[in-house]
C-alpha cells in the first residue's frame, strides 16, 4: 500500500528531491515484478504519477486505486452520517418470510 506524497512538505530539509524520492520509494514495473502474483497495489489517492508510482503500475490490472477511492467516498459518507446523529440504517432491507 502506498501513501500520498504531500508536495507541500517537499521544501523541508528532510524530504528528498522528486527524483530521489522516486528512485528510493517509488513503485515501478521492476519493483512490482518482484511482488507475489496475487499482490495488489493500493493507494488512497490522489497519486502523483511518475514520482510515487509509474503509469505502467497505475494502469495495470493489479492496481486498485480507482476502486479504493470510490469505496473511500462511501465509507466517509457512512461515517459522517453516523457522526451527525444518524441512528437508522441508510438503507433498509425487508425480509419476506415464506410460510
Amino acid at each position: 500500500m502506498m501513501l500520498r506524497v504531500q508536495r507541500e512538505r517537499m521544501n523541508a530539509a528532510f524530504f528528498p528531491t522528486e527524483r530521489e524520492y522516486s528512485r528510493r520509494y517509488g513503485l515501478d514495473g521492476d519493483r512490482m515484478a518482484k511482488m507475489p502474483e496475487h499482490a495488489i497495489v493500493m493507494h488512497p489517492g490522489p497519486m502523483v504519477r511518475g514520482m510515487e508510482i509509474t503509469a505502467e503500475v497505475a494502469d495495470s490490472d493489479r492496481c486498485t486505486v480507482v476502486e479504493q477511492v470510490a469505496n473511500g467516498v462511501s465509507i466517509r459518507m457512512a461515517v459522517l452520517y453516523l457522526l451527525l446523529g444518524g441512528n437508522e440504517p441508510a438503507v433498509t432491507h425487508t425480509r419476506t418470510e415464506e410460510k
